[in-house]
């Protein structure tokens, strides 16, 4: 990549996804969390695994749940070769369709075979369940070809799952655009770098490329001041998995001198109630040799200690 040209960076976002389940899914998942699969009865008589919490047809809740085997044939499959993180082997297996033993639809789950020579459609095959279920799908780790497993043990009554944590994950390469390289590139340098639209001569920071009210190129580079002025802000008092800042802290949308778009960052060095709309607030630049092509190189923001600003100087950009 030579200097000119665009810049591009692994991203990773990642949360727990919590949710509550109703009658229809705590009945499911305290049902693994007892190596037993249950299925939904649907309205036409047939029977869904996983169970869905509505009917597709009548729209009523699904209220009978129906045990079925943990055995069953692949209606369908494709073969993963090069398994990625999180998947449910680490060497190359197959996702398949299996239809279970008194169920009518099937359920997406991995096959553990050495090749897709040893997998095909019609196949029989059987659940292989973790050693400690506790209620979630994973509790049935893969299915292997039937003969391949013993019987499923049934595991101990325990009390009801009512709810689940999910892991979520995305990883990609963000490639950012030439006006949000040039961009990065000079917050390498101690410099925060706009564009200015040639017709509304608005200034846009971080640059867009094209303004959204004219719909023009933006070429026109401006470099602007690391102070400004909070135009709009939240306070953060739930706590979250990953958390780094203790709380209450304050995120904000901060109006940089000569730009007409404000973008969000951390207040800092005041106390969280004392945050307001017109505060003056300035850049906290990490130290120099902790510097890269990212925005994190502005640690936070702090107040200036000048007057708040008025409010007729920053009120169209709310």
């Amino acid at each position: 990549m030579t200097e000119l040209g665009t810049l591009h960076a692994p991203l990773n976002v990642e949360f727990d996804y919590t949710r509550s389940l109703g009658p229809t899914l705590s009945g499911f998942m305290s049902g693994l969390k007892r190596r037993q699969v249950l299925g939904g009865v649907l309205s036409d008589g047939t029977v869904a695994v996983p169970p869905p919490e509505y009917d597709a047809t009548t729209f009523a809740p699904i209220t009978e749940l129906r045990p079925v085997a943990d055995v069953g044939m692949i209606r369908s499959w494709a073969w993963v070769p090069e398994p990625v993180p999180g998947q449910p082997l680490d060497t190359p297996f197959a996702f398949a369709q299996i239809v279970l033993d008194g169920a009518d639809k099937p359920l997406l789950h991995a096959v553990a075979v050495a090749s897709a020579a040893d997998i095909q459609t019609g196949m029989r095959v059987r659940a292989v369940w973790a050693d400690e279920p506790v209620g979630a799908i994973t509790d049935i780790r893969w299915f292997v070809p039937e003969g391949d497993a013993p019987a499923t043990t049934p595991g101990p009554e325990g009390d009801a799952v009512e709810g689940i944590i999910a892991p979520v994950k995305l990883s990609y390469d963000y490639a950012a655009s030439p006006e949000e390289s040039k961009f990065f590139r000079g917050l390498a340098d101690g410099k925060l770098i706009g564009q200015r639209c040639p017709v509304c001569e608005k200034v846009y920071v971080p640059p867009r490329g094209a303004c959204p009210v004219d719909g023009v190129p933006t070429t026109d580079e401006v470099e602007v001041a690391d102070h400004g002025t909070v135009t709009t802000f939240c306070i953060v008092n739930v706590p979250f998995t990953g958390q780094q800042i203790p709380i209450p802290y304050v995120s904000a949308y901060v109006l940089l001198d000569g730009a007409d778009i404000a973008f969000l960052h951390l207040i800092l060095g005041i106390e969280a109630a004392d945050v307001r709309m017109g505060l003056r607030v300035k850049a906290v630049w990490k130290p120099r040799d902790e510097w890269g092509t990212t925005i994190a190189n502005i640690s936070h923001f702090e107040p200036t200690g000048e007057p708040d600003a008025d409010y007729e100087t920053y009120k169209v950009h709310l």
